[in-house]
């Protein structure tokens, strides 16, 4: 039986496709595939092939079989390897309306799939750092309301324990809160005109208790003459006081920390445009590389317990990243165990964003 589309033709309509897609005749032989889904199979594909021979998962080879008996489109998934990662496909198989034939084409939902498992991931963190305070919280309660009733020196320690479980709640509240609304304004144009010096000063002159109280010194390095740039202040404070407070709260063994404002030429990671440097730099005992690209994942610490000891609620250098990238910024973190840790925003400098 001759084709009513001829393979030219066939060739000719799946190259026109943005996906990998390819054409099986009524008798289970490959009509045509597209560049797409050779590059996908990571193999060629001859014409005359059998279908088996070219989609060897079990799954799809049965959707596409049901398919060609009955005429009916279905949906399944394809997972393929390239390169060591690992791609999820969905794959639809439906009548071409060529005398039986089958169009199969393939849409890449990794990225939908890897956005699901983010959330999923958030949403399971969040009720973790939630749970384990509230569960504190419970606790002490009932046992307040028990066996301590008439305790007042238990009460008086487990009310300071309660206070301390409370507070902990609120700072992952709030941080919450602040991630969302960074994430929500990330794509709003920038209008103020920010001075970085004054802005940094601020800050400096806000931790400068916090930080003898820790036994650290607190250096800022800044420049006589302004640097402005379009900004969000009240953003950009935010950046330099996590930054600033983190650098305290665990670089502080190496007894300094410097804040360090200087103008910077054109910039490759600034598309050649002139910026800023802002950077943060401790002493202490420095992070493991290991760490480094993760560092502003939610929630991931590098050390867990001491985070939470210290009040943090990992959520501090996440909410930094997306603030450094609504100011179409980088964010670089250098580290060496031993050594300390430089945390670097570099900021294009004086363009309409």
């Amino acid at each position: 039986m001759s084709d009513p589309l001829p393979s030219q033709s066939a060739a000719a309509l799946l190259a026109a496709l943005p996906i990998p897609a390819l054409l099986v005749t009524a008798d289970g032989r490959v009509l045509s595939a597209n560049p797409h889904m050779r590059e996908l199979l990571a193999s060629p594909v001859a014409e005359g092939q059998p279908y088996v021979a070219v989609l060897r998962q079990p799954a799809l080879v049965e959707a596409l079989e049901a398919t060609l008996k009955d005429g009916s489109p279905r949906k399944t998934r394809y997972l393929a390897q390239s390169g060591g990662k690992e791609s999820v496909y969905e794959a639809f198989t439906a009548p071409s309306g060529s005398e039986g034939s089958v169009l199969v084409s393939f849409l890449d939902i990794s990225d939908l799939e890897h956005a699901g498992q983010m959330r999923r991931d958030f949403v399971a963190n969040v009720s973790h750092e939630l749970r384990t305070p509230l569960t504190a919280l419970m606790g002490f309660i009932e046992t307040l309301q028990g066996p301590a009733r008439d305790d007042s020196a238990a009460r008086a320690q487990f009310l300071e324990i309660m206070a301390s479980e409370a507070a902990r709640m609120e700072r992952l509240v709030s941080d919450l809160l602040s991630l969302s609304r960074v994430e929500a304004e990330e794509r709003l144009p920038l209008r103020d005109r920010v001075e970085l010096g004054p802005l940094l000063a601020s800050v400096r002159t806000t931790f400068a208790p916090r930080a003898e109280e820790a036994g650290v010194e607190l250096v800022a390095e800044l420049p006589a003459e302004p640097i402005t740039l379009l900004a969000h202040a009240d953003q950009l404070l935010q950046v330099f006081t996590n930054l600033v407070e983190n650098a305290i709260k665990y670089g502080g063994s190496g007894g300094k920390v410097v804040l360090k404002l200087r103008r910077t030429d054109g910039q490759p990671a600034l598309r050649g445009q002139p910026g800023v440097l802002v950077s943060v730099t401790d002493f202490g005992a420095g992070i493991d590389p290991l760490h480094i690209p993760r560092l502003t994942e939610r929630f991931y610490r590098v050390d867990s317990h001491r985070s939470r000891e210290v009040g943090g609620t990992g959520l501090g250098l996440a909410i930094v990243k997306h603030i450094v990238q609504r100011h179409r910024g980088r964010l670089r973190i250098e580290s060496e165990p031993g050594k300390g840790t430089e945390f670097s925003v570099l900021l294009p400098l004086g363009v309409e964003i």
